[in-house]
């Protein structure tokens, strides 16, 4: 999601544009305006425009688009409440406002004019409009899961002109070749195959590598000025990171082949022999030959009870 803000004096210009006859649009939000036709909407434009004179561009255009990857989920309902919210955190409240969807490009997007003259006539902040403007279509894609790409892969490239696009080459190779190599020279030789020089930039008098250079086409690049991410040191990391999931990949897959041998598991149960045997040696076989042991016991007790008996009676 992106937002283009721009600023005018002409109602009746902005109003046309956005009913062009090619645009095939239609009207999502209109708010406190008279929408018979193009003519009232401008003129409602123009006379609350009207209650503060000093403002020479009181007209505000916006355009904010989104990705072709979310054309699915982004029904009228849905694209009038974000544009809306969006309206809403910008400060661009309480004056009129007109939504229009257009259908004339492969991707989602809508217009919006309002008036910078609010309904009680002050000015509406323009104040570092554009920076706010960036940070709240990143917090409302984020928000709503909208397709984030990177600002490169939006680029028709078709219509890039030298160095721009050998510049946008090199990013593309870049972006496949230093997600599968390991090493700097698995990464040199797959460059040269693509026509793609490389060397190192060296800090002055050491051997201590402080960039790195491209060159193609004649056009030559520092890594940070294709991307960010092509820096020395990011290179540097992702080729460690990818050094070191090939690594594992590898253990798990020897892993996998030769497993380690499980160690055999024994259920120990009443009537198992070894367990009735060994325990058999200390204790009676059975119940009954625990009684038996008993009643010679009472036995036994009973005759040394006579004897005692009989001592006592001599």
């Amino acid at each position: 999601m992106i937002a283009k803000i721009i600023k005018g004096s002409n109602f009746k210009g902005v109003v046309s544009y956005i009913f062009g006859k090619k645009k095939d649009a239609r009207i999502l939000v209109c708010d406190g305006l008279f929408a018979e036709n193009k003519e009232t909407i401008a003129g409602s434009f123009e006379a609350q425009a009207r209650m503060n004179p000093k403002v020479t561009k009181p007209v505000g255009h916006i355009a904010l688009a989104f990705s072709k990857e979310d054309e699915h989920r982004l029904t009228d309902r849905a694209m009038a409440g974000i544009a809306l919210e969006y309206l809403n955190v910008m400060g661009i409240t309480d004056t009129q406002i007109l939504i229009v969807r257009h259908f004339d490009k492969e991707h989602p997007h809508v217009h919006i004019a309002f008036n910078r003259i609010a309904n009680n006539g002050r000015t509406i902040s323009d104040r570092n409009e554009r920076i706010r403007s960036t940070r709240i279509c990143k917090e409302l894609t984020q928000k709503y899961g909208l397709y984030f790409a990177n600002g490169k892969e939006q680029v028709k490239r078709h219509r890039l002109k030298e160095p721009d696009k050998t510049k946008y080459e090199l990013y593309s190779i870049l972006k496949f070749e230093v997600s599968r190599c390991g090493n700097w020279n698995t990464l040199i030789t797959n460059l040269k195959k693509q026509g793609v020089d490389m060397r190192f930039k060296y800090k002055s008098g050491s051997d201590e590598v402080q960039g790195v250079i491209f060159s193609k086409n004649g056009y030559t690049f520092s890594g940070s000025k294709i991307d960010r991410r092509f820096s020395y040191s990011k290179i540097d990391a992702a080729l460690n990171a990818n050094r070191h999931e090939e690594r594992q990949r590898v253990m798990n897959n020897q892993a996998a082949e030769y497993p380690t041998p499980s160690i055999p598991q024994f259920e120990l149960r009443g009537d198992n022999d070894l367990y009735s045997g060994s325990i058999g040696l200390f204790m009676p076989a059975n119940a009954n030959a625990q009684a038996d042991e008993n009643y010679f016991e009472e036995q036994l007790k009973r005759k040394n009870k006579k004897k005692k008996q009989r001592k006592i009676s001599l």
